[in-house]
Parts: C-alpha cells; sequence; structure tokens
C-alpha cells in the first residue's frame, strides 16, 4: 500500500509542478511528460527507501 501512496503524491506533485512551471514559461502543459517523471521519481524514492537502513536496524 505505501508504494501505491508514493506513486500517488509523487504523480500529483510533479503533474502540479510540470503545470506551474510550463505556465511560468508560457509553454503548453504535457500530462505525459509529468506522468513519466512521477513513476520514474517513485521508483528512485522506492529504491532510496530499501537501500536505507531502517531506524530499528540503525539503533543495533
Amino acid at each position: 500500500m505505501r508504494y501505491f501512496w508514493t506513486l500517488f503524491w509523487s504523480l500529483l506533485l510533479s503533474n502540479m509542478i510540470f503545470y506551474v512551471l510550463s505556465a511560468m514559461q508560457g509553454g503548453e502543459f504535457d500530462a505525459v511528460k509529468a506522468a513519466i517523471f512521477g513513476v520514474v521519481f517513485t521508483v528512485v524514492i522506492s529504491i532510496i527507501g530499501a537501500v536505507l537502513p531502517s531506524h530499528e536496524e540503525a539503533a543495533e
């Protein structure tokens, strides 16, 4: 379930960022590029979360 929420929020935030940046530049909003960026961001965050030690492991 945590992967679902990570994907949900990264898609939402990446679409927001791409929309604001395209509006500031006077360009056209591309939802496909924003979605691809969100999926890549989700994969990177999931890998980082799997590699870093948890709080319980760090205490030992």
